[in-house]
């Protein structure tokens, strides 16, 4: 892994929004961790996801009922993997460490990995935010060009087209190679793991071999291998589209920048809290709809910042946020409405589709 380190020596911004945020929890007596108000959200999606898991079992529906059901059951998968993987991941969900355990293994039952994810995600995206050459989140080469300092090739021309192709494969491809590939290589991007522990390796076949069984066997011996296969699709088409866009909101559009690793060791001129602030930027901050499905990931300044500090709790805190960032001087990258960040993707990745 290329030798990156942030000039962390005066770090008085960081103090002071970490000061006035724990303030604001003293004051209202609260837990940083999740409460009733993000228990609730699980007690809606995981029913209701397995509810639509059976009626698209069933069979009882025309081929297009069908195809608008397998679309709502991607929807709320997504919405498990935002409202409760991703805090649970970030050990945010609840104070208790198994529970966190637990429900942060929603994302194997996504087709996914939970441990491999905490470490291309909480390590090394969150502390190398848009750092080439490190951060997995932009290393989608050589299909995508998404910094500057990427190899340019001709067909990068029409990449602000064909991108929403390849976001619709996204977690087919996580699923079926990106994760086996992590596995067996025992590496992400440029940084290697050491280590899997005994219980990793089980739980990597073990979920592997479960959601083979539930989302592969299980429809086809009740559906047939045809509706299967389309509504399997359809599914992941929803996911991948849905996913990658959101967290393509947060960090690729024009007000974020972007910098690069070298071979030799490299200081950011910056700490490390300054950088997440430049690199990242929020979208449709006063839309209650989309914060409660995306779960706060809308708010992906506060979650950088604070990534151990449960979702529910962004919006307040974005108001302490953007006052600490005036007060030193700092932009406060965000967008008023989604619509309004996804044209700023699209015209970024248009311009680095260019020499």
């Amino acid at each position: 892994m290329p030798k990156i380190s942030f000039n962390n020596s005066n770090n008085s911004f960081f103090q002071s929004v970490k000061s006035a945020v724990d303030a604001y929890f003293k004051t209202k007596n609260m837990r940083k961790t999740g409460n009733w108000r993000l228990y609730l959200k699980a007690w809606i999606l995981i029913p209701a996801a397995f509810g639509i898991y059976f009626y698209l079992l069933s069979g009882r529906y025309s081929p297009v009922a069908g195809i608008f059901v397998s679309v709502l059951f991607g929807l709320t998968l997504v919405c498990i993997a935002f409202n409760i993987m991703h805090d649970a991941c970030h050990n945010s969900y609840s104070g208790k460490k198994w529970v966190n355990g637990i429900m942060g293994l929603t994302m194997n039952a996504l087709g996914s990995n939970a441990f491999m994810w905490k470490i291309k995600h909480n390590i090394i995206h969150h502390t190398f935010t848009n750092i080439d050459g490190i951060d997995d989140d932009i290393a989608n080469g050589p299909l995508l060009r998404q910094c500057i300092t990427q190899k340019w090739m001709p067909m990068h021309r029409f990449q602000s087209i064909y991108m929403f192709l390849l976001y619709s494969i996204s977690t087919l491809s996580w699923m079926l190679r990106t994760d086996f590939r992590i596995y067996f290589r025992r590496k992400i991007n440029n940084t290697a793991i050491n280590r899997i522990d005994p219980k990793e390796h089980v739980i990597f076949w073990a979920s592997k071999l479960l959601y083979a069984f539930f989302y592969v066997f299980v429809p086809i011996y009740m559906l047939g291998w045809q509706p299967w296969l389309v509504g399997f699709l359809v599914i992941h088409i929803t996911m991948g589209l849905v996913l990658s866009v959101v967290f393509q909101l947060a960090h690729m559009v024009e007000m974020t920048t972007f910098d690069v690793a070298g071979g030799d060791r490299k200081v950011i001129d910056s700490e490390w809290a300054i950088h997440e602030i430049r690199t990242t930027a929020n979208f449709a901050p006063g839309n209650k709809i989309i914060s409660w499905l995306v779960g706060g990931l809308n708010f992906q300044i506060e979650h950088h910042l604070f990534p151990q500090i449960s979702h529910i709790h962004y919006s307040a805190l974005s108001r302490i946020v953007r006052q600490q960032c005036d007060l030193f001087g700092l932009p406060y990258n965000y967008y008023p409405s989604a619509w309004q960040a996804l044209y700023s993707h699209v015209r970024l990745m248009r311009k680095l589709g260019y020499k």
